[in-house]
């Protein structure tokens, strides 16, 4: 039966969906199908690549069925495998589904248009799939083609003369039932009007129609992503192949295969294929490629507050899922006649505090940050993000920060974690802020735009996850600086005064419910006002956050200004380089090397950013002796100044290893057995990273185990190039305020660039003026030695059968995954 001879990749996305609904679920679903599956060895699935789809819960989209059929599709699992493999399972449901499939009349190939000159040879191709004994009948306009190749699967028009000129169509007939072709016109031409590129045939009988049989699909892709768009062509000579992307030629792609390992943002587009031979040209269908982020699921919510518990507060037992609680994501054009901004450049820093040494710990922040920082990527965001930082560590990644801010461009200051506010001033909270802390134990947002507003900034945000109950510790009125009419600043709380800001439990992962909503929005092409004003309409429809949380917007900012907007770098060129340069540094990962060993195994090591300070490790065995039976490389003796979790290191699974977010770059391919390992608090890291390599293995005529191992050493990767653990040169400042960031002095447009010209060290630069006052920073909380909590958010986080909790905190957002 010709339908089941197909492959599952033939069938359409609508199928596969659907089949894919009924395998996700517990008793009789995918991980049942994959070891079914495995009778075939070209289609066992590793472990790792079982962690993979098991992990695609994690997506709001995500399907681990969906995710397995992709699997066997590519290992060219047939329809009749499948169905074979379903009836083991007993799953009858599939099975009465796929026999329907299998038996449906489907086009396969479609005729293609062609131009071709007076007697030359044109062949239409019309081939479909289904039931037995399907029978074709070829029409030109209302005509049926009587001649001897009018019903088969192949239309020969040789040699073409005027009256073969018109439309064709193609019917296929299964008893009385039948489906059409798409129609397409055939068109005689002068020889002048021949090229190599038309559908012209210049020798009679000596090629035969070119046609495509693989079209490129549409993807939906996240960065880091591997994108691969095959087009196929049946043709006489053989096919050549050009891709264009937007309708420009990607000169770099010459094959039937178009491959990028790991998309961007900048991949995003309209993919066609130009299909070519010395006689005939056709283009491919289009595929439109769409970059973007990994959302979390969309799951029922557990509540737990980020804000001070009151006396006799009660924990709160909710879980919901209300009207306007995942409002849907819409693109809003602009109106064309709206006059368009745009940016000198787009930065962004976010920040999120979890692990607080002397506070209730957050889970959420980890997700929001992942979130949010892939969104912002998609708008172009040159973006920084770490998770847990003390008061140093804060403040120097402020200075940073503000290192890349200058004349035009669109700043962006994203904080989730504990904080409060006092007399109209909001205050972040580090981690280790003590217990009974004050202004002086944290940062002051305020200060923070009056330092952005020397940078003559085109747009200044502030998204602040945090809570905003007074602080009754702390009595000091902190006055920043005054503020300039620029008619430039967005203010967007989580929540109201005096009100605190709520997470919520997932399965595997927390999401802040500020977060929750806004990543609906924040990508719309609208003003940024506008777009927030809409995310507290969502808000205030979600049943959860009705009379508890309410999002605030404070803002003066009279023009159009949109997060959407393009870059334009003429204006600051020589500070755009500067800034790219400075952003790079601190996100670049060691080199992925090969070590050998004296037993003759080569081990790899490689590395993937999950944020900015926080890196995985992971090991391989890539070549080893015959006489070598088990081998395996562990790594051990990190310096003290990070942190890693010696119970998750050297896992099997990035999920063992502590990592809930999906890791898809720079890691090895799924079928290759490695060892994961994730070392965080990078921005703690002195001296550069080494660490040990041990090699285990046992020969196959020895029962004890050998140990070889090796250091290595690999500089100081990612954000510990900036050293944020070293204070920044103070400066005058305000004596009401002890630690504002006035204390900072940030270098203009030029001085960056001066500098960046000659850099040769692993440091992120820094410039002071001379000093205006005397004033220092004499805070007590200020603490330069690592926090190194137990990780314990695992564990927190995957608790979903635990009631909501109120947690004494102040508020906390996201984190960055790179």
């Amino acid at each position: 039966m010709e339908g089941w001879k197909i492959s599952v990749g033939s069938l359409s996305e609508d199928v596969l969906n659907r089949l894919a609904k009924m395998l996700d679920n517990a008793t009789c679903g995918w991980r049942q199908l994959a070891s079914a599956a495995s009778e075939q060895p070209s289609l066992r699935c590793s472990e790792s690549e079982l962690t993979s789809c098991s992990l695609q819960v994690l997506s709001a989209t995500g399907s681990p069925g969906r995710t397995l059929l992709a699997r066997l599709a590519d290992r060219s699992c047939s329809l009749d495998f499948l169905c074979h493999c379903l009836r083991k399972l007993d799953h009858l449901e599939a099975v009465q589904y796929l026999t329907t499939i299998a038996e449906m009349m489907r086009i396969t190939v479609q005729p293609q248009s062609q131009q071709a000159k007076v007697g030359s040879r044109v062949v239409l191709s019309c081939r479909a799939a289904g039931p037995p004994d399907l029978s074709y009948q070829w029409f030109r306009g209302k005509e049926e083609i009587s001649d001897e190749t009018g019903c088969t699967p192949e239309l020969i028009l040789c040699p073409l003369g005027p009256g073969h000129q018109g439309h064709y169509i193609c019917r296929v007939n299964h008893g009385e039932k039948c489906i059409f072709s798409q129609w397409v016109h055939v068109r005689l031409v002068d020889s002048a009007d021949s090229s190599p590129g038309c559908s012209s045939t210049l020798f009679p009988g000596s090629a035969s129609g070119l046609s495509i049989i693989h079209q490129p699909q549409p993807q939906t892709l996240s960065e880091g992503d591997a994108l691969l768009l095959e087009c196929k062509a049946k043709s006489n000579p053989p096919a050549q192949y050009e891709w264009y992307r937007n309708a420009e030629p990607l000169s770099e792609h010459k094959t039937s295969s178009l491959r990028i390992p790991c998309v961007t943002t900048a991949h995003r587009g309209e993919y066609r294929c130009k299909v070519f031979n010395f006689y005939h040209e056709m283009w491919s269908d289009t595929a439109t490629v769409t970059v973007g982020p990994t959302s979390i699921t969309d799951a029922p919510w557990v509540e737990a507050h980020r804000g001070p518990v009151s006396p006799g507060s009660q924990e709160i037992h909710r879980s919901t899922c209300g009207p306007g609680m995942n409002p849907l994501k819409q693109r809003v054009s602009q109106p064309p006649t709206a006059k368009r901004f745009h940016a000198t450049d787009k930065v962004a820093l976010l920040i999120g505090n979890m692990n607080y040494l002397y506070h209730t710990q957050l889970c959420a922040p980890i997700a929001d940050v992942h979130e949010l920082t892939n969104l912002l990527r998609q708008m172009d965001f040159k973006v920084v993000s770490l998770l847990d930082l003390n008061w140093q560590e804060m403040h120097s990644a402020v200075t940073e920060f503000l290192l890349l801010l200058d004349k035009g461009v669109y700043g962006l200051l994203y904080f989730a974690g504990h904080g409060y506010e006092n007399y109209g001033n909001s205050f972040m909270v580090p981690i280790d802020a003590p217990a009974s802390y004050t202004s002086e134990h944290c940062l002051c947002v305020q200060n923070i735009l009056t330092r952005m507003q020397e940078k003559e900034t085109g747009l200044n945000v502030f998204l602040l996850d945090m809570c905003r109950k007074r602080n009754p510790n702390d009595d000091v009125i902190v006055q920043p600086g005054l503020l300039k009419v620029t008619a430039n600043i967005v203010f967007g709380y989580a929540t109201c005064v005096d009100a605190e800001a709520y997470e919520v439990k997932r399965q595997n992962v927390s999401n802040g419910i500020f977060i929750n909503f806004l990543k609906q929005r924040v990508c719309e092409d609208e003003k940024v006002t506008v777009m927030l004003d809409r995310v507290a309409e969502d808000m205030g429809r979600c049943v959860i956050t009705r009379g508890r949380q309410a999002l605030e917007l404070r803002s003066n900012l009279s023009e159009r200004r949109c997060l959407t907007d393009q870059i334009q770098t003429s204006e600051c060129s020589a500070s755009f380089s500067a800034r790219n340069l400075q952003w790079a540094v601190a996100h670049v990962l060691p080199t992925s090397r090969y070590l050998p060993f004296d037993c003759g195994v080569t081990v790899q090591l490689g590395y993937a950013a999950e944020f900015s300070n926080v890196m995985v490790i992971y090991t391989r065995i890539l070549e080893k002796p015959a006489d070598i039976v088990s081998c395996c490389a562990q790594l051990s003796d990190f310096p003290g100044d990070v942190e890693i979790d010696l119970k998750k290191s050297n896992q099997e699974t990035l999920l063992e290893a502590g990592s809930l977010l999906l890791i898809k770059e720079n890691l090895p391919l799924p079928e290759v057995p490695s060892l994961y390992s994730r070392i965080r608090g990078l921005q703690r890291l002195r001296s550069e990273l080494t660490f040990t390599v041990c090699l285990h293995y046992t020969y196959s005529n020895m029962d004890e185990e050998i140990l070889e191992r090796k250091s290595v050493t690999v500089g100081k990767p990612l954000v510990s190039k900036l050293n944020l653990h070293k204070p920044r040169p103070p400066r005058a400042c305000s004596s009401s305020s002890s630690f504002s960031l006035d204390s900072f002095d940030v270098p203009e447009c030029s001085s960056i660039t001066k500098d960046f010209t000659s850099v040769d060290s692993n440091t992120w630069p820094y410039h002071a003026q001379s000093a205006r006052g005397s004033s220092t920073n004499d805070s007590a909380a200020s603490s330069s030695s690592p926090n190194m909590p137990e990780e314990t958010d695992c564990h927190e986080l995957g608790d979903t059968l635990n009631p909501p909790v109120v947690s004494q905190s102040f508020s906390h957002s996201q984190v960055d995954l790179q």
